[in-house]
């Protein structure tokens, strides 16, 4: 399933620390907060609990949308949707 993990953070160490639990996950950034990958259930669980145990919940939001591939293939970029220089080409793929 895909997954979409936006998260506003406001201290530098654990900001970064769920970027590099993202990435574990195995998921790419696409913006500097926003990351989009393909997980399986437990793995967005394992994530979730991973990241809620890094930021501090009176500050910081984080997002965790699942999304089908039919409803993702309705998503429309418009301008410079995503950051050029952090996009993979695994994540450009998906929307050709």
């Amino acid at each position: 399933m895909l997954v979409w993990v936006i998260y506003d953070i406001v201290k530098d160490k654990p900001r970064n620390k769920v970027a590099k639990a993202c990435l574990q996950a195995g998921i790419q950034r696409v913006q500097y907060s926003v990351f989009l990958g393909d997980l399986n259930s437990n793995e967005i669980d394992e994530l979730g609990l991973k990241i809620k145990a890094l930021i501090d919940e009176d500050t910081d939001r984080v997002y965790i949308f699942p999304m089908c591939k039919e409803d993702f293939s309705k998503v429309r970029l418009m301008g410079q949707a995503f950051d050029k220089k952090l996009i993979t080409n695994e994540i450009r793929e998906l929307f050709l």
